[in-house]
């Protein structure tokens, strides 16, 4: 019997001057809704409210917390706080802006800019329907993960990491401006005090170290997660998760595919970002930005005859694994 998430607040709940207009989304940390101030401009206000630590039924305010689960509540609630104020102090375009934070109802409420608009991962599902050649051109995959970048390195420089880099949490705004959303801080702790890891992380964003407990973790981490995200751009479906590809690594495999429609210069980009050596992996956003600036060198090289035979028997071997299969696997969506 699957556990009854958190009820949300309801519509017209004042809170820290807020009021409640509706809910936006709701995931495993957390709730989101639309508000407006006491000027009647619209925000958007995320509510800390673990649905593995908290219960709250239809109609209150205050979340229900189990005492054994009480320490992690509270050390995943001051991760939460501590995340608020880190962002109050970003400015950058390509990072959510964070208003206001405040506690209340024991728990923690992030107030930032509300944004309209669609995440990238619409935008790719979208493209991906098409069954163009390309999902992305690469000028679009330049352009967008310069801006991208631009913002994450203001976040490094304060000491922060995303954690949870995905293309549904970077938001293309009518105004066309590329946002990050969604920082991990809270998810972070809760991982690491917690059995929680595998649930914690989207596959195939997720760098190898991610899984592992003893791991280091830093602006490397963040860089595997944008090279991931440009694959997803140029396949229109992420890479495989981290540990499939370290029991058998098809990326260049996938990415061979891509030559002649990419140029060498991104593939390799993608590559390099996506390498399972943390060390192998460019050590700063600043790094990852002079290399993907190289715009001037781009060739596009064809696959040889030999290329092609070796990719078209192994799709047909591709081809037989999957008919064997009986069921998708966890996470992966039957067709």
């Amino acid at each position: 019997m699957s556990k009854v998430k958190p009820a949300p607040l309801p519509p017209d709940t004042v809170i820290g001057g807020y009021r409640i207009v509706r809910k936006l989304a709701a995931g495993g940390f957390g709730v989101v809704y639309l508000a407006v101030d006491n000027d009647g401009q619209q925000v958007a206000i995320k509510e800390y409210l673990p649905s593995s630590l908290a219960t709250r039924g239809a109609g209150e305010l205050m979340p229900v917390i189990q005492p054994e689960k009480l320490s992690l509540y509270r050390l995943g609630l001051k991760s939460f706080f501590e995340e608020g104020r880190s962002l109050a102090q970003i400015s950058h375009p390509s990072v959510v802006s964070v208003l206001n934070f405040f506690r209340e109802n024991e728990t923690v409420y992030m107030v930032m800019n509300y944004l309209e608009g669609a995440s990238l991962q619409d935008y790719i599902i979208t493209a991906r329907d098409l069954k163009k050649e390309k999902v992305f051109r690469e000028s679009t995959i330049r352009s967008l993960y310069d801006e991208i970048l631009r913002g994450l390195r203001i976040v490094h420089q304060h000491k922060m990491l995303h954690l949870d880099i995905k293309p549904a949490n970077i938001f293309i705004t009518d105004d066309n401006r590329a946002v990050m959303i969604d920082f991990g801080a809270a998810r972070e702790v809760l991982s690491k005090e917690g059995n929680f890891i595998r649930p914690m992380y989207t596959p195939g964003f997720a760098a190898p170290e991610m899984y592992r407990r003893d791991a280091s973790m830093g602006p490397w981490t963040d860089i595997y997660a944008i090279g991931a995200c440009m694959y997803a751009c140029m396949q229109g479906f992420p890479p495989n998760d981290a540990p499939q590809r370290l029991e058998k690594d098809r990326l260049s495999l996938s990415l061979a595919r891509l030559r002649a429609v990419y140029s060498d210069n991104l593939i390799e980009v993608v590559e390099w970002c996506m390498s399972l050596d943390p060390l192998s992996r460019p050590q700063s956003v600043f790094a990852l930005q002079k290399e993907l600036s190289r715009e001037s060198e781009r060739r596009y090289t064809k696959l040889s005859v030999g290329e092609k035979v070796r990719l078209q028997f192994d799709n047909i071997l591709s081809d037989t694994r999957g008919t064997a299969r009986k069921a998708p696997g966890p996470g992966v969506k039957a067709k």
